[in-house]
């Protein structure tokens, strides 16, 4: 053996072993990720676990058609491969000499009938039921975006409360980087889950902003495609608490494996609390005074105020009654100078009560705003909170 030939097979042995090492630490980090609770499972071959009523069906749908078609298969191969085997050349079998068999020809057209409504009669009912999203008990808004989910509560417990969920920064990090590590929820993290309470309808109504997405959360059972100028929805009822777990199951761009969705379904007692600190995020919010406001904004705000502290003196009508002057044309209302109508509403004067202490900043800057685009005064002026701050610290 020369020196070169030598060389060769080390060589060689040297690069088996290389691979060897490879193939083994590649199977030890995929060994070390584990199952995710409520969402991929490490090797998964079936659908995910269910944790609704319709999610149950889906699975023993998928299990009795997967039988069905197991049988059927059997069957039809073991009559071939019985057919070809018996009646073989060698053995001496000779065809039989006929056209056509009215037996035969009744057989295969009603089996397989009869095969087909086995399979769609329990098919249509699973279908029906979940398409019925009436009756529900709250209703959310999940609207598509190149690459993030944007909710908004419309109806139920939580109505008001909307948010953007994206993948959370430190997963992006983890892809930037090339290393995902052994992180179980990888690209599954969002900073915003969707929260739900449990036992309850969920009525998850789909649209999108740009291009096709779809929402989708295989232990609910639920995919629904969400579509740009077209509403869509789809519903779900989770039996169990937990973290589950989907993603966006149209391709919508370079992105799309960023597009994680994440809901957080909780006890009612946890729901409710959760509802309450969100609700109290949103009043810190609107009342920030240095929040800039739209006139639709003011003037749905403004007047919802002024029908529950003005009116009574005011009229509705802004025409005024007795000792309390009408708005509805009044030269002060109606004042690009704004300062002397906010130092009264805040100060007061007369049968007037000072609202300082009474409405915060961005309430007296709605009620003001009302007044002065309310009724024939349409001056298209606006206070913003700001403004009403400058003037209390006068």
């Amino acid at each position: 053996m020369t020196i070169e030939h030598s060389c060769v097979q080390l060589g060689r042995r040297c690069s088996q072993l290389a691979f060897g090492l490879t193939a083994a630490l590649a199977s030890q980090v995929a060994l070390a990720v584990n199952d995710l609770p409520g969402g991929p499972a490490v090797n998964q071959l079936n659908l995910h676990p269910p944790v609704t009523k319709i999610a149950h069906e889906q699975m023993w749908l998928h299990n009795m058609m997967l039988i069905l078609c197991l049988a059927i298969f059997i069957a039809v191969f073991g009559v071939m491969f019985y057919s070809i085997f018996k009646h073989r050349k060698s053995k001496g079998a000779v065809s039989a000499n006929f056209h056509e068999s009215v037996k035969v020809e009744i057989a295969w057209t009603v089996v397989p009938f009869i095969i087909v409504i086995l399979m769609a009669l329990p098919a249509t009912k699973v279908v029906v039921a979940m398409k019925d999203t009436t009756n529900s008990d709250l209703t959310i808004k999940a609207t598509g975006y190149q690459w993030k989910w944007g909710y908004d509560y419309l109806k139920g417990e939580g109505e008001g409360i909307g948010f953007v969920s994206t993948l959370d920064a430190s997963h992006r990090a983890l892809s930037d980087s090339g290393h995902p590590g052994q992180v179980d929820n990888y690209l599954l993290k969002v900073d915003n889950p969707l929260v739900v309470p449990v036992g309850k309808k969920i009525r998850i109504i789909t649209t999108a902003d740009d291009v096709i997405h779809a929402w989708m959360v295989p232990a609910f059972g639920v995919k629904q495609d969400a579509i740009p100028g077209y509403v869509r929805d789809t519903w779900f009822k989770a039996e169990q608490t937990g973290d589950f777990y989907g993603q966006c199951a149209e391709l919508c761009g370079k992105e799309h494996a960023y597009m994680p969705i994440h809901v957080k379904v909780l006890s009612a007692k946890d729901y409710s609390a959760w509802v309450d600190g969100e609700m109290k995020k949103i009043a810190a919010k609107a009342d920030d005074p240095s929040k800039v406001w739209t006139m639709d904004e003011l003037m749905a705000r403004g007047q919802k105020l002024f029908d529950a502290n003005c009116a009574v003196c005011h009229k509705a009508d802004g025409k005024g009654a007795g000792q309390f002057p009408a708005l509805d044309g009044s030269a002060i209302v109606k004042a690009e100078d704004h300062a002397a109508q906010l130092h009264l509403v805040l100060n007061g004067k007369g049968q007037m009560p000072a609202w300082k202490g009474v409405l915060k900043d961005s309430e007296i800057a709605a009620v003001v705003t009302y007044t002065k685009n309310a009724w024939s005064n349409k001056t298209g002026q606006l206070i913003q909170p700001a403004e009403v701050v400058a003037e209390r610290a006068k």
